[in-house]
């Protein structure tokens, strides 16, 4: 171990020396390996951002990685359990939706059924009104004729989430304006709004009075805007406390028309209130079969697309590093050529071929590592200043970190071309006779 331990540093003295004797071949070496490397590291990098952008859209729709969810009937019942079992609670939300309508009463809203400001649809000319039937749901009913008749007017529909606590913890809305959702201080019977982006356009666009409708409320409250999120959704949303909804609404009630009305998030560390939450369930009556908790893992829904993309990519930047390997073994057997007479004289005064093989092949490393610290340097340089430059308008660009595995795949790219690049003059500068030294 100690006689290869001297070999080893050996090589890599003479190889270092063969390389500050010949800076200008080392120059042209790291050139033409210098893309290669580049282009290894730039596909990781891109990767791993890629991965924080889908991951981060991901999260704001569905929840972080580890959160336990449970979707329910948004009954009477349900929202009433829900709430009263996990009031308090800092590791646990209830989410109940519903249609709430904000403008003018008894018109039409810009957008009926809750739909995009750009797209807001129709019904085919129809005149019709909107009603709500006993589980929120708001729809459009043509006339026939009796009663006034609905027409466009001042007000705005979206769909209202009412939340027992901060489900930011859940899923990280992006802050846009105003301030969010206060749940320390005692419920107001203004009931605080905060609006998505999509909501936020259509209250930008048209003005309307501040008087919201919701089916079964015992009067129209009068709500205040407090701040705007990014959450990812293109319908028109509002968040609300649940207690302060729940001043006017004597029973709770949810079920709106996206899907289950009533959604329950808890922490990875919140076993116990999910059991005691299926106990109380089931002895109101819910079918344990419903009561089905799932952990959210958005990292394998896009693992699988994003490794065939990468695999892709470094399969690209591999021929790259191929035509770098390319310029160091035609600069590696050119130095071989001229160093002929030096290496068949250290094999005559006994240096073993072993160490004449690694005295090449130490110099092509050391120089895919050069160019390897170059790469990686200069990578993290354009991500530094991509993050400063940007980071305001992309906010999965705010704050990144170069990806230690960019760092560690530039080595790898930088000792396999050293290798694949060295290996030949090594075998070549080994087979040289010691007769050759007589001739010189």
């Amino acid at each position: 171990m100690i006689r290869l331990s001297g070999r080893f540093r050996s090589a890599l003295i003479i190889g270092g020396q063969g390389i500050r004797a010949r800076k200008t071949r080392t120059f042209l070496s790291m050139v033409s390996l210098f893309l290669g490397v580049l282009a290894v590291v730039v596909v990781q990098v891109g990767a791993s951002i890629a991965e924080a952008a889908q991951l981060t859209n991901l999260e704001l729709q569905m929840g972080k990685d580890g959160t336990r969810q449970a979707y329910l009937q948004g009954t009477a019942t349900s929202t009433r359990i829900s709430q009263e079992t996990l009031e308090g609670r800092t590791d646990a939300v209830v989410v109940s939706n519903l249609q709430a309508i904000v403008g003018e009463p008894n018109v039409t809203p810009v957008n009926p059924g809750g739909g995009p400001f750009d797209q807001p649809g129709g019904y085919g000319g129809t005149s019709y009104e909107m009603r709500c039937d006993q589980n929120g749901n708001c729809y459009p009913v043509a006339q026939d004729g009796t009663g006034d008749v609905s027409v466009p007017g001042a007000a705005i529909e979206l769909t209202l989430f009412t939340l027992t606590g901060d489900i930011r913890q859940f899923r990280p809305f992006r802050p846009v304006a105003g301030d969010w959702l206060e749940f320390s201080t005692q419920p107001s019977l203004s009931p605080g709004l905060v609006l998505n982006e999509e909501a936020a356009k259509g209250f930008g666009r048209h003005r309307v009075p501040a008087e919201m409708r919701m089916n079964g409320a015992t009067a129209n409250p009068t709500p205040r805007i407090i701040g705007v999120v990014d959450d990812g959704n293109f319908q028109p949303t509002a968040y609300a406390r649940a207690d302060e909804i729940g001043n006017w609404l004597p029973e709770a009630s949810g079920g709106g028309n996206y899907g289950p009305g009533l959604q329950i998030m808890l922490a990875p560390t919140a076993a116990d209130a999910e059991r005691l939450l299926q106990l109380r369930l089931a002895a109101s009556g819910v079918p344990a079969d419903q009561v089905r908790f799932d952990t959210i893992r958005a990292r394998e829904q896009i693992a699988k697309d994003l490794a065939l993309l990468r695999w892709i990519f470094l399969g690209m930047a591999g021929l790259v590093l191929l035509i770098g390997v390319a310029g160091i073994l035609n600069v590696g057997l050119a130095t071989v050529g001229e160093r002929v007479e030096e290496f068949a004289l250290r094999r005559a005064v006994g240096t073993p071929r072993s160490l004449l093989a690694g005295i090449v092949l130490a110099e092509t490393l050391l120089t895919g590592l050069f160019t390897a610290a170059v790469a990686i340097g200069l990578s993290a340089l354009g991500l530094t200043a991509a993050s400063a430059l940007f980071g305001d308008r992309e906010p999965f660009l705010e704050n990144l970190v170069f990806p230690w595995e960019a760092g560690v795949a530039g080595v790898i790219a930088g000792l396999v071309a050293g290798v694949l690049g060295g290996l030949i003059p090594a075998i070549r500068a080994a087979r040289i006779p010691i007769a050759t030294v007589m001739r010189a």
